[in-house]
């Protein structure tokens, strides 16, 4: 759990401005395709018979398993050469080990730090208990606020630098499912902050309009503020 010391920060990347640059995955065509109907506003409701804690765990690890699936897709397009830097948009995140020293690293090598790092937290008995009686911590709910940071990195990073191959393997309908749900789950619980979110507004917008939270199936544009990804501070 060294890694949760850490911090990751966000700065622009030296990429032109989004605006310059076409989004893909924001193209109407792309942005309906589900691989599912369902009303995810209510599926990410906490049932009234489970317990909060219960149900934050169960649905954090499934998303850790999904979207390291869906980057497993990919990874042979994500390399060091490729992705010199882990960026979304006009955003680079930096890695920051267990005593705040900044890691400079690929985005397949921040990738694995991710994923090498919330395998060994859900699988912690501590942390993320499965046995009977067994307590979870207090700091519990912060825990699942940082992996639902740095699964939203991952999420964004696919979108951002790896949609084409993912179109092209056909599985953007599954990558768009996820994401909804994803999304719509930390909402419904406060685990991500509107400003780590930021940067994928455009596509947020799209893909979670609409009565059931699973939208995208109009026109596919957006009425979200487009200048969001253009203000990124250092945090």
């Amino acid at each position: 759990m060294d890694w949760l010391m850490g911090k990751s920060k966000a700065k622009p990347n030296g990429k032109k401005p989004a605006a310059e640059e076409k989004k893909v995955y924001l193209q109407p065509e792309h942005t309906k395709s589900r691989i599912t109907d369902f009303e995810f506003k209510e599926l990410v409701v906490l049932p009234r018979e489970i317990d909060l804690n219960e149900w934050l765990a169960s649905n954090t690890t499934t998303f850790f398993h999904h979207v390291n699936l869906q980057y497993s897709t990919i990874s042979e397009f994500c390399t060091g050469e490729t992705c010199q830097t882990m960026a979304v948009c006009n955003t680079q995140y930096c890695w920051h080990d267990e005593r705040g020293k900044k890691v400079k690293c690929t985005a397949p090598q921040y990738v694995d730090f991710v994923m090498s790092s919330v395998q060994k937290l859900v699988t912690d008995e501590d942390v993320f208990p499965t046995k009977y009686g067994r307590e979870f911590p207090s700091s519990f709910e912060s825990l699942v606020k940082k992996i639902c940071k740095y699964l939203f990195h991952v999420l964004g990073h696919i979108y951002w630098a790896h949609f084409k191959e993912t179109l092209a393997l056909e599985l953007h309908g599954h990558l768009n499912t996820l994401y909804v749900h994803f999304i719509l789950f930390a909402r419904e619980f406060n685990l991500l902050d509107p400003k780590e979110t930021a940067v994928l507004d455009d596509l947020t917008e799209v893909l979670c309009s609409g009565p059931g939270g699973g939208g995208g199936g109009g026109d596919g544009t957006s009425s979200g503020a487009p200048g969001a990804q253009n203000h990124v501070k250092e945090r």
